[in-house]
């Protein structure tokens, strides 16, 4: 499988690969002590397990999303398919899941596979920022309109499947699809509560069709998953079985990687007969298929398989627990830029992003630099005072709007009252006499001479989140970068 060479090497001769041109001989000797490796029946090893779940991970948490999100429109916070499901309030204190609480939010799945889909969206009024954004069903990302535009015009976007020869809307933006389900994004910026109102005008104009009307919704005769498309090899999808009880704020990364082996690749083989991989997937395909991964086929594994496919998918887990090396670190800071969204065969670092997120735009659509630890190393808490020491016009470049929040180390938001759960770039921040801005970070107010400046954190640990919405290039190559978190 193409993955970066980090993966390709078993550890210890990685090491022996360091040492120097003369380790050659020494990575030998590692290799002759290294004890033989088991096989399953068939004959393959772990690697091939992990290489395996590694590729298939982002399908089948895309997989788990939709099913989370798509249903009958009486069960709560789910929607028909081709419906659009809308946030109308901000995410309250205390909430899960690393929440945006600048935007509010509208999502959809889209099922293309019996007629292209025709999104319509208003045109965001003067200095309010609007983002359409979608993604396959491998988190790849489709179409962003904050990649060149972020204050759009009206949108007309026509999802269709690959090689589709009809007509469209002449005003249509042709997005073509290899996979049977998009997800889509809707993000619109909100003020504060007070402008939750004005944001929910907009949410009342966006519509979702299917090219021929006379064909209704695809989602009233289409349930989640059923047949095959464009045509499966045994006409009939495997059983998959059922996903274990979670807590509703379980990521579906985090369900994904709390599946066994035959949960897993069953999951794999049923989703990959409606979302077929790109052409330069074909050698991990073949490796897939190797260890008896075929889509739309049962997946059938012996008893004997067991210790491999646990010892592959550890092995998977801990590839998917560490920073890939195409990171930018800067300041203590770590986010990603190139490759991100376009992923290619880079299939570690779309997996880490899937394991943490469904989906993650391109670097012109959003960067996201996370910190956990002050610039001595240590581990952010809210039992200390901390300052971020922007130099004069060093705050995050930007072509739409930056916002700073804190987190709790698990991603939740504050679970306290606090005056404000992030600042942004409308915050009127003090500066100093030389035109630097010092942004205070801590459970405690600093006093109302800095209140201005104070970005309240939770009580224990916890991490801040820096999103650049259309970020300028220097951010999302790291030429620039977050200042250092300093304690005080």
């Amino acid at each position: 499988m193409n993955l970066p060479r980090r993966w390709t090497f078993p550890l210890n001769a990685a090491f022996c690969l360091s040492a120097s041109i003369a380790g050659v001989s020494l990575l030998s000797g590692c290799a002759a002590n290294k004890p033989p490796e088991a096989k399953a029946s068939t004959g393959w090893v772990k690697d091939q397990v992990a290489d395996a779940y590694t590729f298939g991970f982002p399908l089948v948490a895309s997989d788990i999303a939709r099913e989370r999100a798509s249903g009958n429109a009486a069960q709560s916070g789910r929607a028909p398919l081709n419906t659009f499901r809308h946030a109308s309030a901000l995410p309250p204190v205390g909430a899960a899941g690393w929440p945006s609480v600048d935007t509010l939010d509208s999502t959809a799945w889209l099922d293309v596979s019996a007629d292209p889909v025709i999104v319509s969206l208003p045109a965001a009024p003067r200095g309010r920022y609007l983002d359409a954004r979608a993604f396959d069903a491998w988190t790849n990302a489709l179409y962003s309109s904050a990649d060149t535009t972020p204050y759009p015009k009206m949108q007309s976007i026509a999802f269709v499947p690959a090689g589709f020869s009809g007509t469209l809307p002449a005003d249509a933006t042709r997005v073509e699809c290899r996979t049977r389900y998009v997800w889509l994004s809707v993000r619109v910026r909100v003020n504060g509560p007070r402008d939750v109102r004005e944001a929910r005008k907009l949410q009342t104009g966006m519509r979702i069709e299917p090219l021929t009307p006379a064909k209704g919704s695809v989602a009233d005769a289409t349930p989640a998953v059923t047949g095959a498309w464009p045509g499966g090899s045994s006409g009939q999808q495997p059983a998959v079985p059922p996903l274990p009880a979670a807590p509703p704020t379980a990521s579906p990364g985090a369900q994904a990687e709390s599946l066994d082996a035959r949960a897993f690749f069953a999951r794999l083989a049923r989703s990959l007969d409606d979302n077929p991989p790109a052409t330069a997937d074909t050698p991990a395909m073949s490796r897939l298929a190797a260890i008896g991964v075929k889509p739309g086929e049962p997946v059938q594994f012996k008893t004997t398989d067991a210790p491999v496919l646990d010892a592959g998918i550890a092995e998977a887990r801990e590839r998917l627990s560490t920073v890939p090396p195409n990171a930018i670190t800067k300041n203590g800071w770590t986010w990603f830029g190139d490759g991100v969204g376009n992923y290619g065969t880079d299939y570690t670092l779309r997996a880490y992003l899937a394991r943490r997120q469904t989906a993650t735009s391109t670097k012109d659509g959003e960067t996201k630099p996370v910190a956990s630890v002050d610039s001595d190393g240590h581990a952010l808490n809210g039992a200390n005072d901390y300052v971020l020491h922007f130099e004069p016009n060093q705050l995050p470049p930007v072509r739409g709007f930056w916002t700073l929040t804190a987190y709790t180390k698990d991603g939740a938001l504050a679970d306290a009252k606090v005056p404000r759960l992030s600042l942004s770039d409308r915050d009127r921040l003090k500066k100093n006499r030389d035109g630097s801005i010092d942004v205070i970070v801590s459970s405690e107010s600093p006093g109302k001479a800095r209140a201005s400046n104070w970005l309240p954190a939770p009580a224990g640990e916890f991490q801040l989140a820096m999103r650049l919405y259309a970020p300028k290039p220097q951010a999302s190559d790291g030429t620039w970068a977050p200042p250092p978190v300093q304690r005080q």
